[in-house]
């Protein structure tokens, strides 16, 4: 597949990184929710919210080891070395945000609720084969592979979202997924219309 600059993909990678990427879409640090302080953070939370920062970090930590094993190749399509360094920049600070949360919160960032309730494979998280084929994919290749993981990648962070919105508490934690929704769901339209092109 043969993916060639085009002034369209440069404006749609724009477009969502305008609409504040987040989570494994990409985003803008400087658009994060503020850290809230102690007694807001502490005031009001429950076990979704839990769930949701202890699931969100690993997920996260995959998207900017994919990130790290795409950039680390040549050949690459520019659209796709794009988005994948705006993948990477946005995800460090998401990783802090979720961790502090936690701490604050008095719970175990490796807790075991970080992944229930999804359903075995359904979060889109990569198995050890799957970041295998990533590595070993170069050029062209690389570049389809990486789109079709972050692919699954991001629907399952919509997944993880959508269950905090529906059942966290949290407004912080809450924001913060609903900000993933909106623009992975951008995100997923870029990587679709990268993948269709010739």
């Amino acid at each position: 597949m043969m993916l060639k600059p085009r002034t369209f993909f440069y404006a749609a990678v724009t477009l969502a990184a305008a609409l504040t990427l987040s989570s494994c879409a990409g985003g803008s640090p400087a658009t994060a929710p503020a850290s809230p302080t102690g007694s807001q953070t502490t005031a009001a939370f429950n076990a979704a919210d839990v769930t949701f920062a202890q699931g969100m970090i690993p997920h996260h930590e995959q998207a900017v080891a994919m990130s790290d094993d795409l950039l680390a190749k040549d050949g690459l399509d520019q659209n796709v070395t794009a988005l994948a360094t705006e993948i990477k920049a946005a995800q460090k600070p998401e990783i802090a945000q979720l961790k502090d949360w936690l701490t604050a919160w008095g719970e175990n960032e490796n807790g075991m609720s970080g992944m229930s309730g999804m359903g075995e494979g359904s979060n889109g998280m990569m198995s050890d084969d799957d970041m295998m084929t990533l590595r070993d994919a170069s050029g062209t290749e690389a570049s389809t592979v990486f789109l079709q993981q972050m692919t699954a990648h991001h629907r399952g962070a919509v997944a993880m979202a959508q269950l905090e919105i529906d059942n966290g508490e949290n407004a912080d934690a809450r924001a913060m997924a609903a900000n993933i929704v909106k623009t992975q769901t951008a995100e997923l339209a870029v990587m679709a219309t990268l993948l269709a092109s010739p």
